[in-house]
C-alpha cells in the first residue's frame, strides 16, 4: 500500500492549475445516463473516483470515448444493464447517483448500497422517499436498492429534511424526465449542485431556482446530448491554499472561482493571510508570517465546508492563539485530531468541537489516514513539521486529489511517494 514521505520544514511558493471538480465531475457523469444521445464532458479530474464512475457507466453498457485531455464522451444509447454492483459500488458513495437517471429514462434499477469514507452516517433515504414521492416502488433486498416505476415519474412537492447534496443531485436528475412539474425545497445549493443544474440546462431541461434553496424542474419527454466543461475544484484550491499559509508561503491558482470559496478565504485572511482575487484567479501571501488560530463551525453552502475542516485543523495545529473548530455535519470527521496529536499537536476533544492550542513547531511520525480530506489535513501537517512524516493509506488521498505529490513538489515541498 503506497505512502507518502514527507520531510517538513520548506516554504512553498509558485504556482500552480486548479483541476476540475470531483465532486461536480461525478453527477455530470452520472447524468449521461438520461440520454440516448452522445455527451462530453470535459475537464475530468485524473482520480479513482473518476475512473470507477467511468468503470460503472461501461458496466451498464454505455459506450465511452477518452481523448489525450481526459475529456470523456458516453453513447447512453447503448446502455442495456440497469443493475450497478457492489463490486464497484462499495468502493465510492457516488454510485448512488445512477439510481435517479436510470430509475427516470428506463423504469427500473437495481443499486447496491454505497461505501466511501468512513465519516460518518450518510442514509440515503432522503433519496428513496424524494423518489417514491415521485411515484417510484422502492424495496431493499440482499443489500440493493430495487426501484421500479409504472409508466414515467410524476412530477412532486419535495421538501428535504435535511441539506442532502447527493439527495438533491438524484432527484433533481430524475425529475428532469419525470410528468409534470417538481418542486425540491430545502435543496442544496453547493457550486457543485449548481454545475450539475447548469449541465442539465445544456441538456434541454427546463430547471428554475439554480442556486436558491428552492428548484423547480418541468419535466420533458427526453434530453439531448452536450458538450460540457466541469467547473473547478473548489476543495482542491483550498487545500492548497491553506498549504501554503501553514508554511508561510505564497502561491497563485490559475483556474479558480474564487466566488466558490468567500468563507475559506475570509478565514484564511483572519489566519493573517493577504489574498488577491481575479475573475479566475487567487493569490495568497503569508509574507512569512505564522498563521494567526481561527474558529470555524462547518455547515451547507454557502456555510463553512466540512470538506475544508481538517485542513484548517492542520493549520490552527501551528497558529497563534487557540483555534476552534466545530463540525455540525459528520460525526467521525474530527478523527484525524488523533494522528495530528501524535506529531505533537495539542488538540482536544470536547463533543463534536476540537479545540487546538497552537505550538510552533510539530514533529514527524508515522501516521494514518482514515478518510480523504483527513489524509489531505496530515499531509499538511507533514509539510510543516520538523523531520519525515509518513503518511499511510494514501488510497484515500488518490480518491480526492490529482497528482498531489507533483503539485506540492512544484510549490518546493519534500515529498515523494513511496510504493507499498
Amino acid at each position: 500500500m503506497d505512502s507518502l514521505l514527507i520531510h517538513g520544514g520548506q516554504t512553498l511558493v509558485g504556482q500552480l492549475r486548479v483541476s476540475g471538480a470531483k465532486n461536480a465531475a461525478l453527477p455530470i457523469l452520472a447524468a449521461t445516463l438520461l440520454t440516448d444521445a452522445k455527451t462530453i464532458v470535459r475537464n475530468l479530474p485524473h482520480l479513482h473516483d473518476i475512473t470507477t464512475m467511468v468503470e460503472l457507466l461501461g458496466s451498464l453498457g454505455a459506450e465511452l470515448m477518452v481523448d489525450e485531455k481526459l475529456g470523456i464522451e458516453v453513447n447512453g444509447a447503448t446502455v442495456n444493464k440497469l443493475r450497478a454492483p457492489y463490486e464497484l459500488v462499495k468502493t465510492m458513495r457516488a454510485s448512488i447517483l445512477v439510481l435517479g437517471p436510470l430509475l427516470a429514462r428506463f423504469g427500473e434499477v437495481d443499486v447496491s448500497f454505497p461505501g466511501g469514507c468512513a465519516i460518518g452516517s450518510r442514509p440515503v433515504d432522503l433519496h428513496l422517499k424524494g423518489l417514491e414521492a415521485m411515484g417510484a416502488e422502492i424495496r431493499i433486498e440482499e443489500g440493493y436498492i430495487k426501484a421500479r416505476r409504472e409508466g414515467r415519474l410524476r412530477g412532486a412537492e419535495i421538501t428535504l429534511e435535511t441539506v442532502t447534496v447527493g439527495g438533491t443531485e438524484n432527484l433533481l436528475m430524475a425529475a428532469t424526465l419525470a410528468e409534470g412539474k417538481t418542486v425540491i425545497r430545502n435543496a442544496a445549493r453547493e457550486p457543485e449542485v449548481v454545475d450539475l443544474a447548469n449541465c442539465l440546462c445544456a441538456m434541454g431541461a427546463r430547471i428554475s431556482g439554480i442556486g436558491s434553496s428552492t428548484l423547480e424542474i418541468e419535466g420533458v419527454a427526453r434530453l439531448n446530448g452536450a458538450d460540457y466543461t466541469v467547473m473547478p475544484d473548489r476543495i482542491e484550491a483550498g487545500t492548497y491554499l491553506v498549504a501554503v499559509a501553514a508554511t508561510g508561503g505564497r502561491v497563485r491558482l490559475e483556474g479558480a472561482v474564487p466566488h466558490h470559496l468567500d468563507i475559506v478565504l475570509e478565514k484564511l485572511r483572519e489566519a493573517s493571510a493577504s489574498i488577491e482575487i481575479g475573475s479566475d484567479w487567487i493569490e495568497l501571501d503569508m509574507q512569512g508570517r505564522r498563521p494567526s488560530a481561527v474558529a470555524i463551525t462547518t455547515g451547507p453552502y454557502p456555510g463553512f465546508p466540512t470538506d475544508m475542516q481538517a485542513q484548517f485543523t492542520a493549520l490552527n495545529t501551528i497558529a497563534d492563539g487557540v483555534g476552534r473548530v466545530t463540525e455540525t455535519v459528520f460525526e467521525n470527521r474530527l478523527v484525524q485530531t488523533h494522528e495530528m496529536n501524535r506529531m505533537g499537536a495539542k488538540i482536544s476533544i470536547e463533543g463534536n468541537m476540537a479545540i487546538i492550542v497552537g505550538t510552533e513547531k510539530l514533529k514527524g511520525a508515522p501516521v494514518m489516514a482514515s478518510d480523504l480530506r483527513a489524509s489531505a489535513s496530515l499531509v499538511i501537517a507533514g509539510l510543516v513539521a520538523e523531520g519525515q512524516t509518513r503518511v499511510d493509506r494514501i488510497y484515500h488521498i488518490d480518491r480526492g486529489y490529482e497528482c498531489i505529490e507533483e503539485k506540492l513538489q512544484s510549490l518546493g515541498a519534500d515529498i515523494r511517494r513511496q510504493p507499498g
